[in-house]
């Protein structure tokens, strides 16, 4: 079975993920806008018996768009948010595509949602469904 390893930007949180993902998206919410600092949030779904986390973490809860909360894991040494765990989605972790650090994985996101607050600059890949 694959394992990958995502971790912040110091190593000292890091997550081994088993598997392959259930789901590979991003988001275009204000939400993840505001807590990634960039135009969209990239995410990789995978089921919470999949994921070990090491490490310490803090936990930070947001209420995004649709309302729902999500508990935020980030490194209280460097800051990195590395995984979240969406109320709404119970069983469910998601990873930050970036904190895998590894330009072949994951593969591109075959859902796009919040497509409505997109940038319009924004292009979607091949394949990518937008759900709004």
């Amino acid at each position: 079975m694959t394992r990958r390893t995502a971790s912040c930007a110091c190593g000292q949180l890091s997550l081994s993920c088993e598997g392959e993902p259930v789901r590979v998206s991003i988001c275009h919410c204000l939400a993840c806008k505001l807590r990634t600092g960039s135009a969209f949030s990239y995410q990789v779904r995978y089921p919470e018996a999949a994921v070990t986390v090491h490490g310490r973490y803090s936990d930070f809860a947001k209420a995004g768009d649709s309302g729902n909360v999500a508990r935020f894991g980030f490194c209280p040494q460097c800051g990195s948010t590395v995984f979240w765990r969406p109320d709404a989605l119970p069983g469910i972790v998601l990873v930050a595509a970036g904190a895998f650090a590894d330009p072949a994985f994951p593969p591109p996101p075959q859902v796009s949602v919040y497509g409505e607050r997109r940038h319009p600059w924004v292009a979607l890949p091949a394949g990518c469904e937008d759900l709004d």
